[in-house]
């Protein structure tokens, strides 16, 4: 007789434990709870999130939307079993592309899918998307928490992230009055951020490190370096967008680099002139660069190099950002400048020698 006419087959006997998915959100609560803000202040485990729009104080708001996830860095924190601080990566990824348009972030849901659900692990995950939350000033409304053997193979679980922030109508970014010889401020990065690992995994592979080595370029483990989560700019940049007024553009330098995300807010008439001299790369950039024998013009268009966030300013306005940037924690430098572009001519281009 058949296991099956002999027992009669339950969801746990294909893999999917229903006990194992009811204590996560258990676990899961007090962080939930931790980002409540005005706008949100229900608990998880309805068929929806809720957010009061006018309780948050908006008067005339456009939503905005964005999603994304953390890429092969998962990988690390799989191999190095370091879960608590991916979350921060996946709120940063989406929360950083919210701010650029302007928009205060309000709410945030994740997606996380799993060959086998282990509730630790699990709630360090969401312990860091709640950390994540908070430094962006955002609510952890919902999620989704997916068992699916045969889909991911091990310890393997893969992460999506969904951010909705707002604007008052007509203070969305960029401003079209961007204009030539306007600055161009570069905000430091806090390392690799989560862009380009799937090269970064291939260079540590020809290094021959393992993730608990120590790292060449800094102290503490490989993989505790690799793992430092992506910076949220969020607060500091609205502080600066509404005390000064002066920014008209902001660009979230990810995957592409310079040549592909500051364009992407720019007229077709003007490109930004980068002085990259100017670009303090952080040791690990440099490590990249020499064990991979990667070139400086492919690590500009694969990596931040060391700058998170650019912002488009007046000239005279410059001093006063950098300023109210600084005084939040930022680190702040001029990276170059607008210029008139030429016709078919790209819309970044470089002065100078990145320094690596």
């Amino acid at each position: 007789m058949s296991e099956a006419g002999k027992n009669g087959l339950t969801y746990s006997d294909a893999g999917v434990d229903i006990d194992a998915g009811n204590l996560l959100v258990e676990k899961i609560k007090p962080h939930v709870r931790s980002t409540r803000r005005p706008g949100a202040d229900g608990e998880i485990g309805g068929f929806g999130g809720l957010f009061d729009l006018k309780a948050a104080g908006f008067t005339d708001p456009v939503l905005v939307a964005a999603n994304d996830g953390v890429g092969t860095k998962l990988k690390i924190a799989i191999d190095a079993n370091k879960h608590d601080t991916v979350g921060i990566d996946l709120v940063a990824m989406c929360v950083n592309d919210l701010v650029v348009q302007g928009a205060e972030p309000l709410f945030f849901l994740d997606y996380f899918a799993t060959g086998k659900l282990d509730p630790d692990q699990g709630a360090a995950i969401v312990g860091g998307i709640a950390d994540g939350c908070r430094q962006a000033g955002c609510a952890l409304i919902g999620g989704e928490t997916a068992e699916m053997p045969g889909m991911y193979s091990g310890g393997d679980y893969d992460l999506a992230g969904f951010a909705v922030g707002a604007a008052e109508r007509g203070q969305l970014l960029p401003a079209g009055d961007i204009a030539e010889g306007d600055v161009i401020l570069g905000l430091a990065s806090s390392g690799v951020h989560s862009n380009g690992y799937s090269l970064v995994r291939k260079i540590v592979a020809l290094s021959g490190l393992g993730w608990d080595a120590p790292a060449p370029f800094g102290d503490g483990t490989l993989a505790d370096l690799l793992m430092t989560p992506t910076k949220i700019y969020v607060k500091p940049l609205l502080k600066a967008i509404r005390e000064t007024d002066a920014i008209k553009a902001l660009a979230h330098i990810t995957g592409g680099g310079f040549p592909e995300n500051i364009p992407r807010v720019l007229p077709k008439h003007l490109a930004a002139e980068i002085d990259l001299d100017a670009v303090k790369a952080p040791a690990v950039f440099s490590w990249l660069s020499r064990t991979g024998g990667v070139e400086a013009k492919e690590m500009l268009r694969t990596f931040n190099c060391g700058v998170g966030m650019i912002a488009v300013v007046p000239d005279e306005e410059a001093e006063k950002v950098a300023a109210v940037l600084a005084a939040e924690g930022e680190t702040v430098f001029t990276l170059g400048r607008m210029v008139a572009r030429e016709e078919g001519a790209a819309g970044t281009i470089y002065k100078g020698t990145l320094a690596l």
